[in-house]
């Protein structure tokens, strides 16, 4: 009687768990999975969104990579299929390669120096904080205003007080607009701050008291102690910046209008997929474009998982080796 009680409670309680996440289900099927599957169809038919879809098979696909081994053997990007393609891979690219470890670097470098037991800590940590919940389209245009090269305040400080006569036209410029895009995504390093600072205050106290037993000065300790134990950290952030880099498109398409000038020097990928959806009305080939960068993303997001082997630490030894 006792087990007969007991499995029709465990039931009740299994009942009631699927009661709480049905809808989450319902909304990830009808709102998520719905949607990439609608897309990966839509990415072997031309379809205009006012025309039912035409089936083209992979013709939205060769029209990306038709002309590489021309390419390759010659060097002129007018060989390739859609040159533009490779145009906002190659930018987004570029300010992945720029912003995603000096994003790293200073939200890391900020977390170690407001772990640090000062009068005034919180103040500080909420200051740094604060802009990175601040709406991306109020940032953007705050930064259009600071980067103008008449009108900014940046120029100016350039000028008078560092000394440089000719500084950038930043978004204005085509050398520079990738640049002061990268300089602009720092703004809101205080969120992976936040998450370094939880990590940091969760490293055990007694290894650095060990640390100092044994003789460690602080570069040691940090060294030793603070950057193995941050690991899992770095790798968390590591994967969601990599991410979101993929998919910068809020700031630049404020800052350009959605044009990518000054002459497709910021055209980065999920502008040019949006140009091709809402601006060309070319759904299908914008459907074959985000099925491309999610299997970009996801060959990244692997390599880092495989990499994590080798540096990423749990309980202060590899992963690999546990």
């Amino acid at each position: 009687m006792k087990s007969i009680k007991t499995i029709s409670l465990a039931r009740r309680e299994a009942m009631a768990g699927y009661a709480f996440i049905i809808p989450w289900i319902i909304g990830f099927l009808i709102f998520t999975i719905g949607p990439m599957l609608a897309s990966l169809y839509f990415s072997f038919t031309d379809y205009n969104i006012v025309d039912p879809p035409n089936w083209v098979g992979l013709d939205n696909y060769i029209r990306v990579f038709s002309g590489i081994p021309e390419f390759f053997r010659t060097g002129d990007t007018r060989q390739l299929g859609d040159p533009i393609f490779w145009k906002a891979l190659q930018v987004t690219i570029y300010f992945a390669s720029l912003a995603l470890p000096l994003n790293l670097i200073f939200s890391f470098s900020l977390a170690v120096l407001l772990n640090q037991k000062v009068p005034g800590v919180n103040v500080w940590r909420t200051i740094y904080f604060l802009p990175s919940i601040i709406s991306g389209v109020a940032v953007t245009l705050l930064w259009i205003r600071i980067l103008n090269p008449r009108m900014g305040i940046l120029n100016p400080f350039l000028q008078n007080v560092l000394g440089i006569n000719n500084p950038p036209g930043w978004l204005q410029d085509p050398n520079w607009a990738v640049p002061a895009l990268v300089i602009m995504s720092l703004w809101g390093v205080g969120g992976s701050m936040i998450i370094y600072l939880a990590g940091l205050q969760g490293i055990p106290t007694d290894l650095y008291d060990a640390a100092k037993v044994d003789g460690a000065n602080a570069w040691q300790r940090f060294w030793n102690v603070t950057f193995p134990m941050m690991t899992p950290v770095l790798f968390y952030n590591l994967v969601l910046g990599m991410i979101g880099t993929f998919q910068y498109f809020t700031e630049v398409y404020v800052a350009t209008s959605g044009t990518g000038g000054p002459q497709r020097a910021t055209l980065f990928y999920n502008l040019y997929l949006y140009q091709n959806a809402f601006r060309y009305f070319d759904m299908g080939y914008a459907s074959t474009l985000a099925w491309i960068l999610f299997i970009i993303v996801l060959a990244l997001t692997a390599l880092i998982f495989r990499s994590s082997d080798m540096w990423v630490y749990y309980e202060g030894q590899l992963r690999g080796k546990q």
